[in-house]
């Protein structure tokens, strides 16, 4: 026993001192490489930022050649030593180091393997960190930072390690937000100039949104029965069906059209979504396929469809009383396993707040759940739409289009949201109201439903980035399908 004491006891200095993973060598051959020929800095510096390098002088030559370079210069040792300090060491100058950096240099072929040899070691250095940050707070947490907490904080620190390289967060220069507006505007040019963000499938719809935008919370709103989750579905679907993606130069995959979706349906189960999606797809009622009220040539159609979806990167997740903190959990998890590129939520009321004392208050509840879900839209740089109840007073008015004063049990919902959009069907009220047959008043009424059948109305009730107003789509409400609708003046000439 006391040898064991001894043991324990033993001076640190007997310890081999660990140092955290780097490659000197492997900075100096890329900055080398850089220096005798810039094509090698383009092959690096989608993924490769100065952060990524583990010596500081190297961070400071890898910046000021980037500068240099991204102004159309040419970086070499005598325009890159202006911006740096004279001296490096007591017996190295700055241009005597450069030169033995250029003069070293290895080929420009090897410069994206030792800059991916760079950033894997700068992820390990990031991951210690995480790690050592977990065992600290683990040992000396107070009492607020729970069990639940600590996961869900080392979950997100290591998704923004596997996306971004990096975990710290805080400021960036304005320089690196120019550079993400001018990538997102070149996106839309390369689509012939019509779309900043991800299609609808909804030409009208985009043409006044311009796409789902990267970020944004967008809030889809209607009272029951108006069809916001068959809208939701078909947004999914669509963007799921047109998903195309390239490798990037670190290796990882980006979304270039369409994208891959997350579907939280808290209300409905995974097996009846898929129903109504494929009754949309198949063209054939979903009543009808509950009741397997369908002919040979339709169950064939079926089967030929399903065998087209089953391809489409459409991932659900029917767990119902999810808390907002579960769901950021599963949705980050998804995107750094398979990747995301929109998320829908069915619906914002069925979940639940993760803090005891937003549970003792539903607007605090529910304003804890805006205010993360927009949260949740930034981080993972994907759109979120998160379908919502309206309350009852709209069937109080004469008028039942929704007003954004309907939403429902808090103003956050209005507040947090970069979009509002509300969906409307004047049929669905108008058929309550069906008069005696064989009256003029049946007539008039008749005349109405005649006008409003198969039509619906989505009303953008407020929008950051562009202007509100109504689209008017067509819906099939036995398919469960919204889509263009075919105007006046895009048909055919009558023939008397």
């Amino acid at each position: 026993m006391a040898e064991t004491n001894v043991a324990r006891l033993r001076p640190a200095d007997d310890k081999p001192l660990k140092l955290a993973p780097h490659n000197v060598e492997a900075e100096q051959a890329l900055l080398g490489a850089i220096l005798v020929n810039n094509e090698a800095f383009y092959r690096v510096s989608d993924f490769l930022t100065p952060e990524h390098f583990y010596e500081p002088i190297h961070r400071e030559i890898y910046e000021v050649c980037g500068k240099i370079i991204r102004a159309g210069k040419t970086a070499t040792p005598i325009t890159v030593k202006t911006y740096l300090p004279d001296q490096l060491l007591a017996d190295v100058t700055m241009p005597q180091y450069l030169a033995r950096l250029a003069a070293e240099a290895t080929t420009v072929i090897n410069a994206g393997d030792y800059g991916q040899t760079i950033y894997d070691l700068a992820l390990r250095r990031n991951l210690i960190l995480i790690g050592e940050e977990m065992t600290s707070t683990a040992y000396d947490s107070d009492v607020e930072m729970t069990a639940d907490k600590q996961i869900e904080e080392a979950e997100k620190q290591l998704f923004d390690l596997a996306e971004k390289g990096r975990y710290d967060g805080g400021f960036q220069g304005f320089n690196l937000a120019l550079r993400d507006a001018i990538e997102m505007a070149s996106e839309a040019y390369s689509r012939d100039g019509t779309l900043s963000g991800t299609a609808t499938g909804l030409s009208d719809l985009d043409r006044l949104m311009g796409g789902l935008q990267r970020s944004d919370l967008i809030i889809l709103a209607a009272r029951p029965a108006m069809g916001k989750t068959s809208l939701a579905t078909n947004i999914a679907f669509h963007v799921a069906r047109n998903w195309k993606n390239e490798v990037t130069p670190d290796g990882h995959r980006k979304t270039v059209d369409g994208g891959q979706v997350a579907f939280f349906s808290l209300e409905m189960s995974a097996e009846q979504l898929a129903t109504r999606i494929l009754a949309e797809q198949a063209e054939i009622s979903s009543s009808d396929i509950r009741r397997g009220n369908i002919h040979e040539s339709q169950f064939h159609r079926l089967v030929e469809t399903s065998n087209v979806m089953a391809q489409v990167p459409l991932y659900i997740d029917d767990t119902g009383g999810l808390s907002i903190s579960q769901l950021a959990a599963r949705a980050r998890r998804l995107k750094r396993q398979k990747g995301v590129d929109l998320i829908i939520i069915d619906y914002v009321q069925l979940l639940s707040g993760s803090s005891r004392k937003a549970n003792e208050n539903r607007v605090q509840e529910l304003t804890e759940i805006t205010t993360t879900l927009k949260a949740l839209a930034k981080e993972l740089e994907v759109p979120i739409i998160a379908l919502s109840q309206l309350s009852r007073q709209v069937e109080n008015r004469e008028d039942k289009h929704p007003q954004l004063a309907d939403l429902r049990e808090s103003g956050s919902i209005e507040q947090d949201a970069d979009v509002v959009l509300f969906v409307y069907r004047e049929e669905y009220y108008l058929k309550n109201k069906e008069p005696k047959e064989g009256t003029p008043e049946h007539l008039a009424w008749q005349g109405e439903m005649d006008k409003v059948h198969g039509r619906a109305e989505v009303i953008i009730g407020k929008q950051r980035h562009g202007p509100t107003g109504t689209v008017q789509l067509a819906f099939e409400a036995n398919l469960t399908r919204f889509s263009d609708l075919a105007r006046s003046e895009y048909l055919p000439e009558r023939m008397e």
